[in-house]
């Protein structure tokens, strides 16, 4: 990974060059990250970047990158951190507008899958990083699949107690939903859209054979002993 200075790049007493001219003398964390957010895509991880390409992309001396990072992996874990609470926060609407046990299914899969349709680079980030780049990068993915699991974890027990259909290992059953979508999406991204459709009828009818599943458990697991 890149992570050297930049040399100068005019002799002494000649004029500036307009790349050096055009830098900005006051850099904050969000220019960075903005930056690094233009640079990446469904084609492009941010394991692939250089400092000096995102110092480039933000209009600043690569020096310049270190009074708000420590290196690449720390504005890494900050994108995959961004990428998480943002479609967290997308999938919990979508699952609290919803009533019913399959409308919240329905409604978070097509919310997950409308995002990756939009080019949202933080999802492709998320879905991305978690098998690419630094083990800092991998575990910050696991720290945000491991939030998404924990939300859906709670809204499987709420929605169980209120249709009095019992929840086997309600943790379990969180993280095979959480896992399989994701997986999923991750495989989603390079298709056309009418694949992508088809991939998520798909995935709503796996999510819902999962869901049945672990009803059934837990009506054997209810069931007294003969």
């Amino acid at each position: 990974m890149d992570t050297s200075l930049d040399l100068p790049s005019t002799m002494p007493g000649a004029a500036p060059s307009s790349h050096a001219v055009g830098r900005k003398a006051v850099i904050s964390r969000e220019d960075i990250i903005a930056a690094a957010l233009k640079l990446v895509g469904p084609h492009r991880s941010v394991s692939s970047l250089s400092l000096r390409e995102v110092a480039r992309e933000a209009g600043i001396a690569p020096n310049s990158f270190y009074r708000q990072f420590r290196d690449m992996d720390e504005l890494a874990v900050a994108l995959i951190d961004r990428a998480g609470r943002s479609l967290r926060q997308i999938i919990g609407e979508a699952r609290h507008r919803a009533t019913a046990e399959q409308s919240v299914v329905a409604g978070s899969i097509h919310a997950f899958m409308e995002q990756l349709r939009s080019d949202d680079k933080l999802l492709h980030i998320l879905l991305c990083e978690g098998t690419v780049g630094s083990d800092a990068y991998k575990q910050a993915v696991e720290r945000e699949l491991r939030f998404f699991e924990d939300e859906l974890r709670l809204d499987l027990i709420r929605l169980a107690a209120a249709n009095q259909t019992g929840l086997f290992e309600p943790a379990l059953t969180a993280k095979a939903i959480t896992r399989l979508v994701f997986t999923m999406g991750a495989s989603a991204m390079d298709m056309p859209p009418d694949k992508q459709d088809e991939l998520t009828a798909q995935l709503v009818t796996m999510v819902r054979m999962i869901i049945v599943g672990t009803q059934s458990l837990a009506a054997m697991q209810a069931k007294p002993a003969a």
